[in-house]
Order: C-alpha cells, then structure tokens, then sequence
C-alpha cells in the first residue's frame, strides 16, 4: 500500500505524526509533504523535530517542489491524508488551486477518483469551511474532522489522539487496534 500524508498548517501536527508513525508499523510506503506553517508547529506543540517526523516516512517531499512525483496522476498511490487539514488547504483543494504540493495532491487525488481524508482541525467553522468541506465530500472526499468519541473511555491525550487516528486506518482498510470499537 502507498499512502501519501500531508501535514498543513493548522494545530494538531501530532495527529499526522501518529498516523506517519501507524502507517510505518503496517509497512505502508508513504510519500510525506509538511507545510512551512506545520513545520513550526511541529517544533511549538511536540517534543519531535521536523527531523524526527521526516525521518518516519518512506519518502519526503517539498511542499514547493511542483515537479515532485506525488503531484501526478500517473504516480499510483491508494490513498491520501491532508492531517490536520487548515482551512487555507481545504479551500485550495476545493478549488482545484494546487499551489503547493499539499493542495495539488489533493486535487489528483480527486480528479484520479482515489481515496482523499480530510482532517479539518479548526473549531468554530465558517459558513464558507462547511460549504467547501461540502462541496468536497460531494466529490468523493471523506471528511473525517479531528473530533474525539467518548465511547472508549479515553483516559489520556494518547487515547483520543489514537481514536482519530484508527478512524482513519479503518476508513483505509487498515486493521489496529487503537481504540476500542464500539460495542452493545
């Protein structure tokens, strides 16, 4: 399996990195694109390097280098991840305007029909957030916002942190264990 992550400029860089890191124990190649934004992120709200978290992945990738191979549609991949998703990201992909090589693989992800997550992690929403993120489910996209359950008893950051990320390996068929599912 091949999976392509990008990591925007919005809070919760450690979502990406703990599916980077999931996505690793499976043995799924991933292509990694880490906004400019996200990388300062990373450094203010985790105790891993930008270093660190390139250093999980298969390959990395320039969010400017437009030449990169993620960015075409003859490049095969199963699925991406927009992780957290800013809401600057989540509207150049609705509008097909891949500035970066975030929002560009996004929009092959799309127009190839292939599997596109996207995180938002932004709270309150605009009118304008809800249409985009709308317009793009319309198109295919699963919209998969960072929003914690509460079934599984989560006793720690970890435990919510791990619910979004299993959410998304199951919506990618991938098994784990990461919470527990829900049960009656």
């Amino acid at each position: 399996m091949r999976v392509v992550v990008g990591i925007s400029g919005a809070s919760g860089a450690i979502l990406g990195i703990r599916l980077l890191e999931e996505l690793q124990k499976n043995d799924v190649e991933t292509h990694l694109i880490i906004s400019s934004i996200a990388k300062d992120i990373i450094e203010y709200e985790t105790d891993y390097s930008v270093q660190d978290v390139e250093n999980i992945a298969s390959y990395v990738h320039d969010e400017n280098d437009l030449n990169a191979i993620v960015n075409s549609g003859s490049f095969k991949f199963d699925a991406s991840v927009i992780i957290p998703c800013s809401m600057k990201t989540l509207s150049a992909i609705t509008n097909g305007y891949g500035d970066n090589v975030i929002s560009r693989v996004g929009d092959v992800t799309l127009k190839e029909r292939r599997q596109l997550i996207i995180v938002p992690r932004e709270t309150p929403l605009r009118t304008v957030h809800l249409e985009n993120m709308t317009q793009l489910s319309g198109e295919g996209a699963i919209i998969l916002p960072a929003m914690p359950g509460f079934y599984h008893k989560p006793q720690t950051l970890d435990d919510q942190i791990n619910f979004i990320v299993g959410k998304i390996l199951d919506i990618m068929d991938i098994d784990n264990n990461l919470f527990t599912k829900w049960k009656q």
